[in-house]
């Protein structure tokens, strides 16, 4: 319950505060380039139930039929701005509406696409018995992901062999300590991270 009520308080409060700089990245996104202002993909969530998260658009129209990774630091299909919303993380901003609505928390495991989640073991799938996060312990340690895929021959296999799996055993861990405190702290390494 305190969770929940921290996520949907200061989810409101943050979208209030951040409206001047959401309106100003969005008026980015539609003059870099042709498409919508925001990408929604469907990603699992908790109790397997699907949900849209929204993004900001960082890449081309239809670019997702292409591969859902990114690979390297410059990936052809990310569009100029998207290349510096990746960098700082502000393409995730329009996720407070995914927490404000109850869809997601501000700390929990990633939500995934279907087509990963179908490859979960029964023990893996306990991560979905909690809602999805903005952020985890395993976002902070990967956050050069797509730099580590781009040094494999076929990114997707690395993805589900190994970081995927990496993933899924930090967000284990963190499902058998899971408290308040501790996500405050997750919380915390995320903004230095991100502003470092």
């Amino acid at each position: 319950m305190l969770k929940r009520s921290f996520d949907f308080i200061v989810s409101l409060v943050a979208l209030i505060i951040l409206s001047p700089l959401l309106m100003v990245i969005a008026l980015l996104v539609i003059f870099d380039s042709k498409g919508g202002t925001f990408y929604i993909q469907t990603r699992v969530g908790k109790n397997f139930i699907p949900f849209g998260i929204i993004k900001f658009r960082t890449m081309k129209p239809d670019s997702d039929k292409k591969g859902l990774l990114t690979v390297g630091r410059r990936d052809s299909r990310v569009t100029k701005i998207g290349f510096y919303l990746r960098k700082y993380k502000l393409d995730e901003l329009p996720q407070l509406l995914n927490v404000l609505l109850g869809d997601m928390s501000f700390v929990g495991p990633r939500p995934e696409v279907k087509k990963y989640v179908d490859l979960y073991s029964d023990e893996q799938k306990k991560v979905l018995n909690v809602r999805p996060g903005i952020t985890d312990n395993a976002s902070i340690h990967y956050s050069n992901e797509n730099e580590i895929l781009s040094k494999y021959d076929d990114a997707e296999k690395a993805y589900i062999e190994i970081i995927m799996l990496a993933k899924l055993k930090m967000n284990l861990e963190y499902l058998s300590h899971r408290s308040f405190a501790g996500d405050l702290k997750i919380i915390l390494r995320t903004v230095f991270k991100t502003l470092k």
